[in-house]
């Protein structure tokens, strides 16, 4: 019996590039603070286009079009949780 995820991995390309981004570990605070500044808390970019006082269309936050966001905003996570556990940095200015 193959099961729906079983399905889903076949017909999805980005699959590898998924797996590689959760496999990552962080054992260095210099990618870890890295991958902090360069990952933003946050969707960027969502934002109302208003003229004269009408909103003429939306764009959207840009986690909607990226296909790799969830596994990117865990790598970020992974490098927070080394800061804080592993070297005892206050993470308070990433958050």
């Amino acid at each position: 019996m193959t099961s729906f995820i079983q399905i889903q991995s076949k017909n999805d390309l980005l699959h590898p590039l998924r797996q590689w981004l959760e496999t990552i570990e962080i054992h260095n605070s210099k990618l870890a603070h890295f991958l902090c500044k360069a990952i933003p808390a946050q969707c960027p970019f969502e934002r109302d286009i208003t003229f004269l006082g009408r909103k003429l269309f939306h764009i959207p936050p840009m986690c909607k079009l990226n296909p790799l966001y969830e596994e990117v905003v865990g790598l970020r996570f992974k490098a927070l949780c080394y800061l804080a556990d592993e070297c005892g940095e206050d993470i308070a200015i990433y958050c």
